[in-house]
C-alpha cells in the first residue's frame, strides 16, 4: 500500500505540475513564475507554436492593416509582444505605413523579438514594461493588440483598461479570448463568449465582435467608444511618460531620463528600452 500510495502521490504531483506549468503558464503562481517561464523559452517559442506565415497574414496582418487603411501612418501598440509576431505579419503588408510599439514583461522574448523583426528596426519599438500600467498618456494610439497573453496576467481586467486608456476614441482593439478543453481548467482566467464580450463593453468598448481564429483561442475585435482624430507620427518622447511620476522623458545617449526626478530608463546594446 505504502508504494501505491507513493505512486498515486507522484501522479498527482505530476499533473499539477503540468497544469500550473504547461496548461495555465504559471498564472496562478505569479507574475514572476510566467516571466521565467517565457523567458527560458524564448529561444525556442517559434518553434513551439509553430506559427503559419500565411495563417498570421490571413488572419492578422491583413485583416488589421485594412481595418487601419484610412489611417495615415497609424500608430500601434502590441501589448505581450513575444517574439515580435504581430509586427512581422503586419510589416509584409503592401501599403501599410505604420509604426508600433512593442511591450513585453520578458526580456528574453523581446530579444529574440528584435532579431526577428529586424528589417523594420526603424518603425518598431521595444519596451521592457508590465502591461498592468503603460508608460502613455490617455488616447495615445489608433490601434492596441494583445494575443493569446491576457488570461496569464494578474488582472485581465486592469490590462483591459490601461489598453482602452490609451487608445484614441474610435481606435481599434485587436484581442483574443481562451476557448476549447484547456480553458475549463483556467478557472477565473479564462471567459464565455458572452462574458468576454459583456466585460469589453463594460469596460468602454463598442462594436466588439467575435471571430472564430484558432482551436484555443478566438480573435475579438472591438473599438474604443467615440470619435477622434487618427495619432499618426509622433516622438518617442512626445508619447512615453515615466512609469513612476507620469512625467515626460527626455533621451540621452543611453538612456531616456525623467524630467521631473531624473529617474533614468537605460537604452540596452539591442535598442531594447528598459522600463522595469
Amino acid at each position: 500500500m505504502g508504494w501505491v500510495a507513493l505512486g498515486l502521490g507522484a501522479v498527482l504531483v505530476v499533473a499539477l505540475l503540468y497544469w500550473q506549468l504547461i496548461i495555465a503558464e504559471g498564472a496562478y503562481l505569479g507574475r514572476r513564475v510566467v516571466t521565467l517561464l517565457y523567458d527560458w523559452s524564448a529561444r525556442v517559442y517559434d518553434r513551439i507554436k509553430q506559427f503559419d506565415p500565411g495563417y498570421e497574414q490571413w488572419f492578422l496582418g491583413l485583416p488589421l492593416s485594412r481595418a487601419l487603411a484610412l489611417v495615415p501612418d497609424p500608430l500601434i501598440l502590441d501589448v505581450a509582444t513575444g517574439t515580435g509576431r504581430l509586427a512581422r505579419t503586419l510589416f509584409r503588408q503592401q501599403g501599410f505605413h505604420g509604426r508600433l510599439i512593442g511591450l513585453d514583461l520578458s526580456r528574453r522574448m523581446l530579444r529574440e523579438a528584435v532579431k526577428a523583426t529586424e528589417p523594420w528596426a526603424d518603425r518598431i519599438i521595444y519596451l521592457w514594461r508590465s502591461a498592468g500600467r503603460l508608460p502613455f498618456p490617455d488616447d495615445t494610439f489608433d490601434a492596441v493588440s494583445c494575443l493569446e497573453a491576457l488570461e496569464f496576467m494578474p488582472s485581465a481586467e486592469q490590462v483591459l483598461f490601461e489598453m482602452l486608456r490609451v487608445l484614441r476614441p474610435g481606435g481599434l482593439l485587436m484581442t483574443t479570448n481562451r476557448i476549447g478543453k484547456d480553458a475549463r481548467l483556467l478557472p477565473g482566467r479564462a471567459y464565455s463568449e458572452q462574458a468576454f464580450e459583456g466585460l469589453l463593453r463594460a469596460t468602454g468598448f463598442e462594436m466588439v465582435r467575435t471571430q472564430p481564429w484558432q482551436e484555443d483561442y478566438d480573435l475579438i475585435w472591438a473599438r474604443k467608444a467615440g470619435v477622434g482624430e487618427p495619432v499618426g507620427l509622433r516622438r518617442l518622447e512626445d508619447i512615453l511618460r515615466c512609469p513612476g511620476c507620469g512625467e515626460r522623458l527626455y533621451r540621452e545617449t543611453d538612456s531616456l531620463v525623467c524630467a521631473q526626478d531624473a529617474h533614468r530608463y537605460p537604452i540596452a546594446a539591442d535598442g531594447v528600452i528598459e522600463m522595469q
